[in-house]
């Protein structure tokens, strides 16, 4: 009987353990199914993970080629500009004049204000005259009328005060009149460019520039490049850093240089935390601008839009001028012999897609691409939760609590919280607000 009874148990356990796996089965593969809408693949675009550069080792910061100086000039609100002999882009010498005013207002005005002097003038002599009569007549007036004459003669000196004030207020009008008259020619304070005239119909002030100002010249000389890096960041960067600065067109043209200063005195708002813009005060961050002094300037151009890696010591050899490179971390190479990628199949679902890998570059952690993949495809990040026929959507789409994980995935379960000492690249890029374009280990990390 026992044996019979332990028989029927251990049947019953296999039983119950059969239909707990034929559960989890359900629960777990049909479930998560890729004809389930309840999960969401977030893609992004080839093209934008290839433009975001080698972002396995380096961080970026956007930069400006500006000069070391420039000099502006502010116009006079009360005049009017007669003749701009210059345009933006004109190289000036110091000396030159850059702009006339029209003085044939300023004529009018000195005119008038001669008459009104000479006016002044005969008014003033003539309470002079008054006062020495009034002054004649007390001495030779009674003692009942004398307090009479004194209130008349104080009167009289108040008066002669105030109108003694009114000509000296209208010679320092004639006095500016004249210098305008004379000074009627503006002239360049430095040798340089012309970089901006903001002549208010216009949008010709270049950015960096006094907004205020009419004409801003940059000196010619030596160039710098100018960046801009998020209070999250800041603690990455030194004075004194060695630095790359890369064009953006052609990423194997390079140029080096050191941080000279970072400027903390003169910070801007950002209200983007590197993962989505919100209206919260606490998502609002701060922006400073640094300066990076060039070894050599051949090749760079006034205004010229680069990127900022610090220097890690190591050169980038490979060529990536070529072909379709992304991170390592965006292809499953679980398999060495069979890569393959999550990507959209162009109908909002994800597919498994076999591709082909070329070279690899181990310094930045990129692999070429050169079958399989197109610029046009978006792809995700794969996490090991990714299975075929899954909706896509855009990683821009993709809701504020859900974070990238530490293996490059990213987390829905919406109890992870960012980490504010790492920042995200949103879409894959950062403009020129400062924000690290390069992130650690593929993805921002988290708590």
């Amino acid at each position: 009987m026992r044996k019979h009874k332990k028989a029927g148990i251990i049947t019953l356990v296999v039983i119950a353990a059969a239909v707990a796996a034929l559960l989890v089965w359900f629960l777990v593969f049909r479930g998560n199914s890729g004809e389930s809408d309840g999960e969401t693949a977030y893609v992004q675009s080839v093209s934008i993970l290839m433009d975001t550069g080698s972002v396995g080792m380096t961080n970026q910061y956007a930069g400006v080629v500006e000069t070391q100086e420039t000099w502006s000039v502010n116009k006079n609100s009360d005049a009017t500009v007669a003749d701009l002999k210059v345009k933006v882009g004109d190289t000036v010498k110091k000396g030159d004049v850059l702009f006339t005013y029209d003085t044939s207002s300023y004529q009018s005005q000195l005119d008038q204000a001669n008459i009104d002097l000479q006016r002044l003038n005969n008014e003033l002599k003539t309470l002079n005259d008054t006062l020495t009569q009034l002054q004649t007549q007390q001495k030779k007036a009674a003692a009942s009328e004398q307090a009479n004459y004194t209130i008349q003669i104080q009167e009289q000196q108040l008066s002669i005060q105030q109108k003694q004030l009114d000509i000296q207020s209208k010679q320092s009008d004639i006095d500016k009149l004249n210098e305008n008259i004379q000074n009627n020619q503006v002239t360049a304070g430095i040798d340089g460019v012309v970089r901006s005239i903001n002549d208010g119909t216009s949008a010709t002030v270049t950015s960096g520039t006094d907004s205020n100002a009419y004409i801003t010249i940059m000196k010619t000389g030596d160039l710098r490049v100018k960046g801009t890096v998020n209070e999250l960041n800041i603690g990455m960067l030194t004075e004194g850093t060695e630095v790359t600065i890369r064009s953006r067109v052609d990423s194997t043209q390079t140029w080096k240089g050191k941080i000279t200063k970072i400027d903390t005195e003169n910070a801007t708002t950002d209200t983007s935390n590197g993962y989505y813009s919100s209206g919260d005060s606490s998502t609002t961050s701060s922006k400073y601008p640094f300066y990076v002094e060039l070894d050599s300037s051949d090749g760079l151009m006034l205004g010229q839009h680069v990127y900022i890696e610090p220097d890690t010591g190591m050169e980038d050899t490979v060529d990536k001028s070529e072909g379709i490179w992304i991170g390592s971390y965006c292809v499953d190479q679980t398999d060495p012999d069979n890569p393959f990628v999550w990507a959209d199949n162009g109908h909002g679902r994800l597919e498994k897609r076999t591709v082909k890998i070329g070279s690899t570059d181990d310094m930045t952690s990129e692999v070429q691409i050169l079958d399989g993949l197109t610029k046009d495809d978006s792809i995700a990040i794969p996490d090991g939760t990714q299975q075929e026929g899954m909706k896509t959507a855009p990683m821009s789409e993709m809701p504020v609590d859900t974070v990238y994980s530490e293996s490059a995935g990213y987390d829905v379960s919406g109890s992870s919280t960012i980490n504010e000492t790492t920042t995200g690249v949103e879409d894959g890029v950062s403009g020129d607000d400062g924000t690290v374009l390069g992130i650690s280990d593929g993805a921002a990390a988290v708590e």
